[in-house]
């Protein structure tokens, strides 16, 4: 069966993982709302909208849907590999392939593990805490609070650069796997995925950034 082949299991993953690079732009635009309008407002309606158009919150339950398969499956496979293998191969010091590329299951454990921390934060508040609906901009100061704890701030950006290598190898291998890349276009379409990995990775911690700091420069 093609889907249980080595190519087949590679372009599963491949596919799955453009979920999640979609789903993190969606994500860092919203977020970045609460950047350019400090009242809170501009991030309440766009998320109100999210949550009334139907359309938009099908592809929101499609991201996330391909977003949670891709974790579990490369962590199935990740297993499976690492279960099946009877000899542990010597890595050359001299090796040119990166190290994030030798390690993606443990950037991809981190990322997992702030993940779960994040929709504990985030979007099980958002789903189950009514009082953010009696506010009219509770959403907008769950989002920001969080960022007024240091440790939190730190935990976030640690997550955001393991977030950035696991994203640079990951979109590189992944438009191999899919045949998009030739000698003419390779280190092209890998700059690509370099300034992607940076965009995503840079813009997010600046978000942590800008509100700890500002509520450090308000209180002191």
């Amino acid at each position: 069966m093609f889907l249980n082949s080595s190519v087949g299991k590679k372009i599963v993953v491949s596919v799955s993982g453009l979920f999640l690079a979609l789903f993190l732009v969606v994500h860092l635009f919203l977020n970045f709302l609460t950047v350019v309008d400090d009242s809170g407002d501009a991030f309440v309606e766009a998320c109100n909208f999210m949550e009334r158009n139907f359309i938009i919150k099908i592809m929101e339950y499609v991201l996330a849907a391909g977003f949670i398969f891709h974790i579990f499956y490369t962590t199935y496979l990740t297993w499976k590999n690492r279960s099946t293998r009877t000899t542990n191969y010597h890595v050359s010091q001299k090796t040119e392939v990166s190290w994030s590329s030798q390690n993606m299951w443990i950037s991809g454990f981190v990322i997992l593990g702030f993940l779960i921390l994040h929709l504990y934060n985030y979007w099980y508040k958002f789903k189950f805490d009514e009082s953010l609906e009696v506010e009219p901009i509770g959403k907008f100061y769950l989002v920001v609070q969080l960022f007024h704890q240091w440790y939190y701030t730190l935990f976030y950006i640690i997550w955001f650069i393991a977030l950035g290598l696991h994203l640079n190898h990951s979109i590189q291998s992944g438009l191999h796997t899919l045949g998009l890349t030739n000698q003419k276009w390779i280190d092209r379409l890998n700059l690509i995925s370099s300034l992607y990995a940076i965009f995503i990775t840079v813009g997010f911690s600046i978000i942590s950034l800008y509100h700890y700091l500002t509520y450090v420069l308000n209180n002191y």
